[in-house]
């Protein structure tokens, strides 16, 4: 069943068919929003010449549906004090049915028309009925979104949040929109609660069975790689072996005193912690600043032959 809903087409002025050049821009919008193919549910009194008059004339009963005004992201648990909705009365309900049925019937004999045959004036009336079944479409919605809220906060599904819910319902919803026929009898909220219960139902197997699949929530924390953490580990290890290396061979040429002093304040060689330049100075004998100034001097030595042995390729 071919729906109303599309992505809006936007035609460029230059691409604009010459058939089309007397519609103004609101009306090209909407032309370019007509589907290929329109699908409807049929009844008797479409082939009846009395059918447009009774359903779209001057005499034709108007429905008034009031506004949605309800957004239920979240379930709610505290009642609310609402404003007074008044509710679809049956005879309006069928009305509103027979006329979005009936735009699309004769929209769809348009678009297969317009298929054979480009026409100014035909363009013109598909697209007087596809606002008509647009609008036609958009009323019975909005009068049954309240089912959809209603069997949603009666719904309980593991692993499910009720928004899911919420989305789900309405695309059930609108899909009983294009389906229901009227003149079988039944009201719409019966059949409509149905469809909306065994989209809950698809929806919680979908849900289990992706559960069996991945049983975790998606964690970035577990799944950081460690890769970068190894390396530096590694860099870390092999710098370290390389120091003392160098400094069990005085490659950097240092002296007792520079030797002393690096050893002792980073802890190569022995365990433990390496101790603060205050500690180092009673040990040599010297000042904090002069074993500070040492200390620099060692490492610059010490780095000059990390460049040029382990560093440089």
């Amino acid at each position: 069943m071919t729906t109303l809903l599309k992505p809006p087409t936007v035609m460029q002025p230059e691409k604009i068919p010459g058939f089309l050049a007397g519609l103004d821009e609101q009306a090209l919008e909407l032309y370019g929003k007509i589907p290929a193919k329109v699908g409807y549910v049929p009844h008797p009194s479409f082939a009846t010449p009395a059918a447009l008059e009774e359903l779209f004339g001057e005499k034709a009963k108007q429905v008034v549906v009031p506004p949605w005004t309800h957004f239920p992201e979240v379930a709610e648990d505290i009642p609310v004090r609402q404003a007074a909705r008044t509710a679809l009365s049956t005879d309006g309900e069928v009305t509103l049915f027979l006329q979005y049925n009936y735009a699309r019937y004769r929209l769809a004999s348009l678009i297969k028309a317009q298929r054979a045959r480009k026409s100014a004036v035909r363009a013109r009336q598909m697209v007087l009925w596809f606002s008509r079944a647009t609008e036609a479409h958009a009323k019975l919605v909005r009068a049954n979104m309240a089912l959809v809220l209603a069997m949603a906060k009666r719904t309980r599904i593991p692993n499910v949040e009720f928004s899911d819910l919420v989305s789900e319902g309405n695309m059930a919803l609108l899909r009983s929109v294009d389906k229901f026929d009227v003149s079988r009898g039944f009201k719409f909220s019966t059949y409509a609660c149905r469809a909306i219960l065994k989209s809950f139902n698809r929806l919680a197997t979908r849900t289990g069975r992706y559960r069996q699949r991945f049983p975790t929530e998606f964690d970035p924390e577990l799944e950081r790689s460690d890769y970068d953490v190894h390396r530096h580990s590694r860099q870390r290890d092999d710098s370290v072996d390389a120091l003392r290396e160098i400094l069990a061979r005085n490659k950097a040429a240092l002296s007792p005193v520079e030797r002393k002093v690096v050893m002792e304040r980073f802890a190569i060689g022995a365990g433990g912690k390496g101790r603060t330049l205050s500690e180092v100075g009673t040990l040599v004998g010297l000042t904090n600043e002069r074993v500070r100034q040492i200390q620099n001097t060692a490492l610059a030595k010490i780095r000059a032959v990390l460049d040029e042995e382990f560093l440089v390729a």
